[in-house]
């Protein structure tokens, strides 16, 4: 026989069960870590302000209003220790919580930081959280947490020696340290906090969804508990969301206004989910599926007669200074890679359209005509010829390249203006090359409520709106449309960015299939590691885009 297999304890820092994920070795490495009191301190402090470690992911406690405050939590094994214990508390603000759960977690940060006492094993790493928390901790037994008797400052010493231990990093399979680690579990927290919701808001159903993009959304909406149920029909997806008391996902341009009057009525609660501002490498239009989308339950972001999570975020949000370098470090990647919203990397057949005796360049990106931010946010104005003569109107002297739509080239979606017509107005027409390469030659973008306008602002271009995009109204572009009241903050380029990027949207690396910040899908975007598990289908739909492209084409305009 061989040796005996030692089992590990569980790490106090360590992911959630999110669908697919295997933990790797780093996540079973348990033993000594030395650690440095400085160091051992702002590690604790992170673990406190980002409330991971344990099962964060785990079902929330609802306290009533009596236990609020100064309340003792006892973690028992069994239902005569739980008696026992309760009885000797010797208090009525007293809530007992089982230890062994395993298959059905509680997050003890919904606890801990209103209770005053915990009584615990040693064992227990609930003892470890409530050591960060600075609660008094009665110890019943020893364990790795603590011993019976032992002081705060102990029980602190063995929480951080418990924290510093090596995380497995799973995007790129080495090791991180404990900041970097604790970083990433609030990124996942976040996310799965926004999908749980207030009481009775958990997202359990979605419509509207396209049948190429459930595998994803199913990742980017997963929380613990019963598995999102995506629903052909609408009214079935209501009827189940209203039985369980929960949250409606849905796709804006795939749900009639008579379901969202419908939900209005019946009270549930509708949470929009849409494509993200770096989407993917490949159209939407050719079935490439998104790795980021936006989930805003307020409103969404392109439709400007209501408020959305992101105005929220961009209106009151305190932008730390960490997170404003973050920002700033992260748009400078995305221009020196050449990321836009399909697409990264540079083409040298798009760096050399500018030529060196060129007047002033304004760039028109042209837009899907009936895409929902066009028809939300163009103020009443929807066609790409209408757009391209008011930008000749306000740029006489101007050189003007338009820009077709990619979607719109390939055949997929309307808006098609034919050349010879839309050069009555413009100078140039470009279709070479990235979005990205073109923005890095203009002076100027013009746009209705393209996305463009936004990539053009992180490049340092002047950008005019002609509609009210979701970046119009904060100091940073000229806003020839109307922009609500709500977004009377002035912003700096890098706050913009903040909240666009880094605090709205959410990503999925494409490699692993987890929840990942926006820095692992740019790396990846960069590094052309974004495998498109629909690839058989692409072909199928660039012969059916040029099929229509070309009868669009005959059509007279």
């Amino acid at each position: 026989m061989g040796p005996a297999t030692v089992s590990q304890p569980t790490p106090l820092l360590r992911a959630p069960p999110f669908p697919g994920y295997r933990p790797g070795k780093a996540e079973a490495l348990a033993g000594s870590a030395v650690v440095s009191e400085t160091d051992a301190e702002a590690v604790v402090e992170a673990m406190r302000e980002a409330r991971v470690g344990g099962t964060f992911w785990g079902n929330p406690v609802q306290l009533s209003d009596e236990l609020r405050e100064a309340v003792t939590v006892v973690r028992s094994r069994s239902q005569d220790e739980r008696d026992r214990l309760v009885t000797n508390c010797g208090t009525d603000k007293t809530i007992a919580v089982e230890a062994t759960e395993p298959d059905d977690p509680v997050d003890p940060w919904s606890i801990l930081p209103q209770a005053a006492k915990l009584v615990a094993h040693g064992d227990d790493e609930w003892v470890a959280i409530a050591a960060v928390l600075g609660l008094e901790v009665d110890i019943i037994s020893s364990g790795r947490f603590g011993e019976p008797g032992e002081k705060i400052e102990e029980l602190k010493k063995r929480a951080a020696e418990a924290i510093m231990q090596p995380f497995a990093d799973p995007f790129s399979g080495s090791w991180i340290a404990p900041l970097k680690a604790i970083s990433l579990l609030s990124e996942w927290r976040r996310v799965i906090d926004a999908n749980r919701g207030e009481e009775g808001h958990r997202l359990v159903a979605a419509c509207g969804i396209s049948w190429w993009k459930r595998f994803e959304i199913e990742r980017f909406l997963w929380s613990p508990g019963p598995p999102l149920r995506i629903f052909r029909s609408s009214s079935r997806a209501l009827a189940y969301a209203q039985r369980q008391g929960g949250a409606l996902a849905i796709w804006p341009s795939r749900i009639s206004r008579a379901l969202v009057e419908d939900a209005r009525r019946r009270n549930v609660p509708l949470v929009r989910v849409e494509d993200g501002f770096v989407r993917s490498v490949g159209l939407g239009s050719n079935l490439v599926p998104p790795l980021s989308v936006i989930v805003d339950r307020t409103g969404i972001h392109f439709d400007p007669s209501m408020a959305s999570d992101l105005e929220r975020i961009l209106s009151v949000h305190a932008f730390s200074a960490s997170l404003i370098e973050r920002a700033r470090r992260l748009r400078e990647t995305i221009v020196a890679a050449g990321i836009s919203k399909y697409a990264s990397g540079h083409y040298a057949a798009a760096r050399d359209q500018r030529d060196i005796h060129a007047k002033r360049i304004i760039l028109v990106p042209g837009q899907v005509e009936d895409d929902m931010s066009v028809l939300a946010g163009g103020g009443g104005l929807t066609s790409n010829l209408e757009l391209l003569r008011r930008v000749r109107e306000h740029e006489p002297d101007a050189e003007i390249w338009w820009r077709p739509h990619p979607d719109v080239d390939a055949g997929h979606r309307n808006g098609f203006v034919d050349d010879t017509v839309a050069l009555q107005f413009a100078d140039k027409i470009v279709r070479e090359g990235s979005m990205a390469d073109l923005l890095d030659q203009v002076d100027n973008v013009h746009v209705l409520t393209s996305l463009s306008g936004f990539e053009a602002l992180l490049r340092g271009r002047d950008v005019t709106c002609h509609g009210t995009p979701f970046y119009a109204g904060w100091g940073l572009t000229r806003d020839l449309g109307e922009v609500p009241d709500r977004r009377g903050r002035t912003l700096k380029l890098d706050q913009l960015v903040a909240g666009v990027l880094l605090l709205y949207p959410r990503y999925l690396d494409p490699v692993t299939g987890l929840p990942c910040p926006p820095e692992i899908l740019i790396q990846r975007m960069s590094d052309q590691r974004t495998p498109n598990r629909l690839q058989w289908v692409a072909p199928l739909r660039r012969a059916q885009g040029i099929m229509m492209a070309r009868l669009r084409r005959r059509k007279p305009r």
